[in-house]
């Protein structure tokens, strides 16, 4: 399996790694930690150093209770970001937005996928994705960040994400998007709880059926927490076990804060893999 990020290809014959940088005074985990251009760049080249394959940046929080972030300030805080690590990496960069006006400005300045956690349900979005060469991740969230954690209820999980999922592809489809260009991502926390998450998880393979890469986000959310008894900059290990748990379920992208213990987890993980199937 193979994913197009512009005039980039990821393989997907292993395990990747997206490295989180968010660029945010808020997020639940890191907020605050790179709002400078410097730090942020040096956090995105140090994952880099790490083994990460794709470098995330975001700029608005949607951590449960979020407001949305107005669009100026948005861009101001991501494209320097973005701009940086193009002119100083060779690196794979996604932008974490919803916003057409931002994926726009985003990929000139040249981030080569876009992680949408509305799944490109904004007035103008899917339009604006289209005419991009950018990659897509249409990620399953029920409800807003501000809203979203107000009692959540599903019939049947995984199968209402899968659903939901499905009809997003194929409103991609409908639009001209190629499935060559497309993640899908359960959206672990957003618009569930912990046994909706333990569920997903636990059945993540049958996420298998849309026929695209994988992505899941797992990296010190609440559910670790809960589980752990750890705060959020404590959850590192709970993550990378999470993070084991999703890929040995066919998670082909893992999104993290923690790149370095993730990949040598993976890289282990992957060996036995393959030493198991003789090669």
């Amino acid at each position: 399996m193979e994913l197009r990020l512009g005039n980039r290809i990821l393989t997907l014959d292993e395990p990747r790694v997206m490295g989180i940088v968010n660029v945010t005074p808020d997020s639940f985990s890191d907020g605050g930690d790179y709002l400078s251009l410097e730090l942020a760049v040096a956090r995105a080249a140090e994952m880099c150093e790490q083994g990460a394959d794709i470098i995330d940046v975001g700029g608005e929080s949607t951590r449960p209770g979020a407001a949305e972030m107005p669009l100026i300030e948005e861009l101001d805080r991501v494209l320097p970001v973005i701009e940086a690590i193009a002119a100083e990496l060779d690196i794979a960069i996604s932008v974490d937005t919803s916003k057409p006006q931002v994926m726009r400005q985003a990929v000139d300045a040249g981030a080569v996928m876009i992680n949408d956690v509305f799944a490109l349900r904004h007035e103008g979005a899917m339009e604006m994705a289209r005419d991009l060469e950018a990659a897509i991740c249409l990620m399953h969230m029920r409800g807003t960040p501000r809203t979203m954690q107000a009692a959540p209820e599903y019939e049947q999980l995984p199968q209402d994400v899968i659903s939901f999922l499905a009809g997003r592809v194929e409103a991609c489809s409908g639009a001209g998007i190629g499935r060559e260009r497309l993640v899908v991502d359960p959206g672990f926390g957003f618009g569930k709880n912990d046994e909706h998450n333990l569920q997903i998880l636990a059945n993540l393979d049958q996420f298998a059926e849309l026929g695209l890469p994988l992505l899941v986000g797992l990296s010190r959310k609440k559910t670790l927490g809960n589980l752990t008894g750890r705060p959020a900059r404590e959850r590192g290990p709970a993550g990378i076990a999470a993070a084991l748990a999703a890929v040995t379920r066919g998670a082909h992208i893992v999104r993290t804060h923690d790149v370095a213990g993730t990949v040598d987890a993976l890289k282990i993980a992957n060996a036995v893999s393959k030493a198991g199937q003789g090669k």
